[in-house]
This record gives C-alpha cells, sequence and structure tokens, in this order.
C-alpha cells in the first residue's frame, strides 16, 4: 500500500504567482513521490507569502496542518527546505508544530527530512529555546487558571464549567420522566430503553459519528446527582429557618 502525503507549495512574490515556481515545485515532489511510491492526496499553496511569515500569516498552510489534524496523513513534501521558511526561527517554529503532530517533512530536492533532530549547534538551541519558552507558557497559563477557579470558587461557591444535565428547560423535563418512571418502580435500564424509543436523545447527541443513546448508568448518575442537590437545598433551607 502506498504512503500518503499531502505537499506545500510557495512563492514569495506576487509576481511569480504565474511564473514557473509552482509548475517547478509541483514537478519536483511529484517525481519524488513516483520514484518513492508516494500517493499526493492533496496540494497545499501559498501565493505571494514570504517565507519570513509563520504559518498563523499563511492561509495555505494553515490549511494543511487542519488538514493533518483531520486525518492519518503523517508525511509531507516539499519541494526544497526554503519553501517551508527562509528564516530559521520561522522554520523551527513550523518544524516544532509537525514534530508535535508526528509529521515527517521531506525536501524532494535532496531527500531531507526537515523533521529529524540533526546535531547542528544553532538548531539545537533554537529548538532548546522554543522548548523553554513554550514551557513557561504553560506554567502561566496553568498557574491563571488555577488562581481564576480558586477565586470564582470563593466568590460563587462553584467553579462554572460544562452544566450538569438539567440546566435547560428541555433537560429538566426529561430528569422530570425519569422521578415519575423510577417512582413507579421502573429500571434504570428500563428508564433508558424508554427515552430512546420516545427519540429523546442526550445532551452529546454524536460520538464518533454515530448517533449515541441512553444508558442506565447515565441515568442513574444523573438521577443520583438531582437527589443530592435537591438535599443541600433542603439542608440550606432548614439552616436558614433555624
Amino acid at each position: 500500500m502506498k504512503i500518503k502525503a499531502f505537499t506545500y507549495l510557495r512563492v514569495s512574490g506576487k509576481g511569480q504567482i504565474d511564473g514557473d515556481g509552482f509548475p517547478r515545485q509541483r514537478d519536483a515532489v511529484q517525481k519524488y513521490a513516483k520514484a518513492h511510491k508516494i500517493e499526493i492526496v492533496a496540494e497545499y499553496r501559498d501565493e505571494g507569502v514570504s517565507g519570513t511569515k509563520d504559518h498563523f500569516d499563511r492561509p495555505g498552510l494553515t490549511d494543511l496542518f487542519v488538514a493533518i489534524k483531520a486525518n492519518g496523513v503523517r508525511l509531507v513534501l516539499v519541494e526544497r527546505s526554503d519553501r517551508l521558511a527562509r528564516d530559521l526561527m520561522v522554520g523551527e517554529i513550523i518544524l516544532s508544530e509537525f514534530r508535535s503532530l508526528g509529521v515527517q517533512v521531506v525536501a524532494a530536492d535532496s531527500d531531507t527530512d526537515l523533521t529529524v533532530e540533526d546535531g547542528d549547534p544553532t538548531r539545537t538551541l533554537m529548538r532548546q529555546m522554543l522548548g523553554a519558552i513554550a514551557q513557561w507558557e504553560k506554567s502561566v497559563i496553568v498557574q491563571k487558571l488555577r488562581a481564576s477557579r480558586v477565586r470564582i470558587r470563593r466568590d460563587r461557591g462553584r467553579c462554572e464549567g460544562r452544566k450538569p444535565y438539567g440546566a435547560n428547560p428541555v433537560e429538566k423535563e426529561t430528569i422530570d420522566k425519569m422521578r415519575r418512571w423510577r417512582q413507579k418502580g421502573e429500571s434504570y435500564e428500563a428508564i433508558a430503553e424508554a427515552l430512546n424509543k420516545a427519540g429523546i436523545l442526550p445532551r452529546t447527541t454524536l460520538r464518533a459519528g454515530k448517533q449515541t443513546k441512553w444508558h442506565g448508568a447515565a441515568v442513574q448518575r444523573i438521577l443520583n446527582r438531582d437527589a443530592a442537590e435537591d438535599q443541600k437545598l433542603s439542608t440550606a433551607g432548614s439552616m436558614k429557618k433555624s
């Protein structure tokens, strides 16, 4: 079975768009793909975009990353390394993103894997700096989120996240049905089956492309949580009266 790959082409000048830049690059990557039994799935290109810009300023490269995250293609072909980036720092940032996704980037002109971390001291320093900056940014974000959660819990008593089932009128009505069926002695599995037959879908209607359905464990969890909330409200009301 052939290895599947995306290709990335780029010309930096507007006047090069209709020149031989794209045909030359396309011919190079296609010849490489044919020689190595690689199937080119799609081509992504940036027209008149400088190689000193990172991928956030490149529509074609951005689309390429989106496509990679959406399927199993893990190989990208470029004519040569400067088609990806001319600036060393920008190039290392882009290659670092490819590495994090487990993607191999190959320059067709030299059959060079650009994502391999070679022993070049300058590139090694760049990667270490980028790694240190990324770690620092992550630590700062974690600290800010933690402080925010603590402040919200202190002020509101609860840190808002994904709201529990029953947060809207439709879900409240479904819980009321669950309660009535339970009071009649129905099992959790029987309630789940009744909800499915009635066409009442869970909050998450699709998972892995398939329609979800109710299960007894989910019904039990929702009713137990709902009962616990009622108990809290009842206890709080009693304390206020006293």
